[in-house]
């Protein structure tokens, strides 16, 4: 181990705001939230979209829905 500290090693990576954990134990939590950290950026990404086929493609959309307030005006029943 050397010591000089890396480049990137200016920002914060924990801070203990109660209790005096060892080094052990520091290391520890930190391996554990990054872990889960890592679990969950890879479960809240998106997958790529699949193509689309040739119907979907084609298929022409759905109308607009109907104005239910526009009412009977016209209907001479």
């Amino acid at each position: 181990m050397s010591d000089t500290a890396p480049a990137d090693a200016s920002e914060a990576v924990a801070r203990v705001v109660r209790g005096t954990p060892t080094p052990e134990e520091l290391a520890a939590a930190i391996v554990v939230v990054s872990e889960a950290y890592a679990r969950e950026t890879a479960d809240a990404t998106a997958e790529e979209g699949s193509a689309r086929s040739r119907w979907e493609l084609s298929a022409r959309g759905l109308r607009t829905p109907l104005n239910r307030a526009a009412g009977w005006h016209a209907f001479t029943g």
